[in-house]
């Protein structure tokens, strides 16, 4: 059986299996229904959605399911981010909070991410039932959705029941209260110039509130959502525009959001880009200092660039390395007590305040730190060297264990003996094709171009397609 469910939920087209309106419904009424199976009772629902115009109705579908015959009671909080229903699943309570987005997809794409009440996502047993009734009804309906764009979308965004989107506002108020309350006590930002890009999606009200409220003067930019502008030339996967905003406002600081603002990356004062590694330097250095930093650990991806875990040790703190992923990263988390992880592509986790990553919580952080300090962005990221790069695909017959074929085994070993601890091999087979992928970092660009092409011609002779 196909998974539907993949590390952040079900994804794909709105419109289209399993993203039609019927299968959102199954999937809806299927949560509901175990849900009571585990609890003995009907189960308390949170939902909310990005700004994505198959939002709406795909939020009303699932609610349609869930409210079905009584077997749940749910509330909406309408637009908010994905750690925000995170957030409210944990303090509402709710046994599940439902979040409708695609993250930094395109308006055409959307999802369901569902997060149990520890505001972690649902585990992997409940989405293999959600998943059996998926394809039981499919089955039983003949599969007519499977390759047709659903016309069944709802003229409005209500459920069922209108009662469900009664107090949204109030929701996405106690979430701000949260961030800008408990996790800022006693943070001022007057005198701060702060450019949002809130990347046309969920974050598109409540950063520059949030900020504001902090005392920042705040540009707000890409906070116009209309359905279909979320990510388009904007947000964390585009911070071109932010980087000239910021150097056109003079302002101090810039920060880019995705659609669901589960990410954050900033731009110092001169319009440079501070990825997820740097905010995990600079976040470390101070929380380092202030005692909070367990273990001097920081956790983070096989893909965070060597400079990081080099910086880090420079200062007698270590990095832990994960698979890709933030589920990965959290899990490393919990499983170590320790209290700070997160991706270069701005996923932070801070597991003692949340356990999903959030990019106005870490907004929240970041400027802490830089006020506290008495430095700016830049001066932080000192220390914090970006290594060189160079990225490799070979294709291949079969995906063999490197190990287990000599030649390879012995090329890899020579590479990181000539990098030695001033460089890296990351030498792995694609999740999804049958590529394996030569990722060095070094101290000189033309080295580990010369270190990668080699390797790579080794891996063709072994391996490759012929």
């Amino acid at each position: 059986m196909k998974r539907l469910f993949g590390t952040d939920g079900m994804r794909g087209e709105a419109g289209r299996f399993p993203l039609d309106a019927a299968t959102v419904r199954t999937a809806g009424r299927s949560l509901a229904r175990h849900l009571a199976e585990s609890l003995g009772r009907a189960p308390h629902v949170v939902t909310g959605r990005d700004t994505r115009e198959s939002g709406a109705w795909i939020e009303k579908a699932f609610l349609e399911g869930a409210l079905a015959g009584g077997a749940a009671e749910a509330v909406s909080a309408g637009v908010i981010t994905t750690p925000g229903v995170a957030y409210l699943a944990r303090t509402l309570p709710a046994d599940a909070g439902v979040v409708i987005s695609a993250s930094h997809n395109p308006f055409q794409d959307n999802g369901i991410k569902i997060f149990a009440p520890t505001g972690r996502k649902l585990d992997d047993a409940t989405e293999r039932l959600i998943e059996s009734d998926i394809y039981a009804e499919f089955k039983e309906e003949g599969g007519a959705a499977a390759g047709e764009l659903d016309k069944n979308r709802a003229e409005d965004g209500r459920p069922g029941a209108e009662e469900a989107w009664a107090c949204a506002a109030e929701l996405r108020a106690l979430y701000l209260e949260y961030l800008g309350g408990e996790v800022a006590a006693g943070l001022s930002l007057g005198g701060l110039n702060v450019v949002v890009d809130c990347a046309n999606g969920a974050a598109s009200e409540l950063a520059p509130a949030l900020l504001a409220r902090l005392g920042a003067r705040v540009v707000s930019t890409f906070d116009a959502p209309d359905g279909r502008n979320i990510n388009r030339d904007c947000g964390s996967l585009h911070t071109d525009v932010l980087q000239r905003r910021v150097v056109e406002e003079g302002a101090h600081l810039g920060v880019a959001y995705d659609g669901d603002a589960d990410r954050a990356l900033f731009v110092d004062a001169r319009g440079e880009l501070v990825d997820g590694d740097a905010t995990l330097w600079v976040l470390a250095k101070g929380m380092r200092e202030r005692g909070e930093l367990e273990g001097g650990r920081v956790v983070a991806t096989v893909m965070s660039n060597i400079g990081l875990e080099i910086a880090l040790r420079s200062r007698g703190m270590e990095l832990l390395r994960t698979d890709v992923g933030d589920k990965y990263v959290l899990e490393e988390l919990l499983r170590t007590g320790s209290t700070l992880g997160g991706e270069q592509s701005g996923h932070i986790i801070f597991p003692r305040l949340s356990l999903a990553g959030d990019g106005m919580l870490t907004t929240v952080n970041l400027l802490r730190a830089v006020v506290e300090s008495g430095r700016s962005l830049e001066e932080l990221t000192e220390g914090f060297r970006r290594y060189p790069q160079v990225l490799v695909n070979v294709r291949v017959r079969e995906k063999v264990p490197f190990e287990e074929v000599e030649e390879v085994a012995r090329a890899s070993r020579e590479v990181r003996e000539r990098l030695g601890e001033g460089g890296r091999l990351l030498l792995r087979y694609s999740g999804t094709e049958r590529l394996a992928r030569v990722m060095i970092e070094g101290q000189s660009q033309a080295e580990i171009d010369s270190l990668a092409e080699g390797l790579a011609a080794v891996i063709r002779r072994s391996l490759g397609e012929g």
